[in-house]
């Protein structure tokens, strides 16, 4: 019967037969919980395995210690198999980064301290101590417009760390009323709207916009149908202190060629 098939469809047959073994093997699957844990999402088409992968790589290179990797999806196809899989809540009205908020649930599996990471990061220097900073309270980015508003204090939700089981109202709240997903922009306007209390912002300096803090956004053109630097960057002027490059829109890790992106983006 196969034969009867076009090119695109046998391709689509292959791709469906491979996720549905990735997601056979999850069914003996035992998720291990460490102290110290590392959460991210791929959800969609937007980022390859390889972008799960790399993080994957990355937070071994730049940690100390036992630390968990978890990958919150509906297609594990590709993932590396160290990399623990949490399959994605079906919930119909939920689509792309409004699944991050299920870290907050009490369903989570995953005990301990729980730091989420976006997938579009480079991770340069150790991380430790985002497990470590303020503990009891939970922690996030003060959003990268502080690089235009000097007093900014929204949140970006590119890198935030919480106690598993602490604020589930946040999960809670959101499926109850998908609603939220229509009025605000994005699940950091959410975290935003309903985290108020106990919560810090990281050192602005641990985490950096790699277009509006590291390089300059006026240097950054149209390319085809995307955007990226016009020149490459070999000495671009890097804190210290950092520790974490966030790519928040165009361009992305893989499209940056600047020797710090290619190096540590692996």
């Amino acid at each position: 019967m196969s034969e009867d098939l076009t090119k695109a469809e046998r391709k689509a047959l292959k791709a469906q037969i491979k996720l549905e073994k990735a997601l056979s093997k999850l069914k003996n699957q035992q998720i291990d919980s460490y102290s110290r844990n590392v959460v991210c999402l791929k959800y969609g088409d937007k980022y390859s395995a390889q972008y799960v992968n790399r993080l994957y790589n990355m937070v071994k290179r730049h940690t100390t210690g036992d630390v968990g990797f978890y990958c919150i999806t509906e297609n594990p196809v590709g993932l590396d198999n160290q990399i623990k899989v949490i399959p994605v809540p079906q919930n119909k009205s939920l689509q792309g980064w409004w699944y991050k908020p299920f870290v907050f649930s009490k369903e989570f599996p995953v005990q301990g301290k729980l730091l989420f990471l976006d997938l579009d990061i480079v991770i340069i220097a150790n991380i430790d101590c985002f497990f470590e900073y303020t503990p009891t309270k939970f922690c996030i980015i003060r959003d990268f417009t502080r690089a235009m508003n000097s007093s900014w204090n929204r949140y970006n939700s590119s890198v935030f760390r919480l106690d598993s089981g602490t604020l589930p109202d946040v999960w809670e709240k959101l499926i109850r009323d998908t609603s939220v997903t229509k009025r605000l922009h994005g699940d950091q306007d959410w975290l935003f709207e309903t985290i108020k209390e106990n919560f810090t912002f990281w050192p602005d300096e641990w985490c950096q916009s790699y277009k509006w803090e590291i390089r300059n956004r006026n240097e950054i053109v149209g390319v085809g149908r995307q955007r990226n630097f016009a020149t490459i960057q070999h000495e671009p002027k890097i804190k210290p202190e950092t520790r974490i490059l966030v790519f928040h829109g165009d361009p992305k890790p893989e499209q940056v060629k600047d020797p710090i992106v290619v190096t540590n983006w692996s």
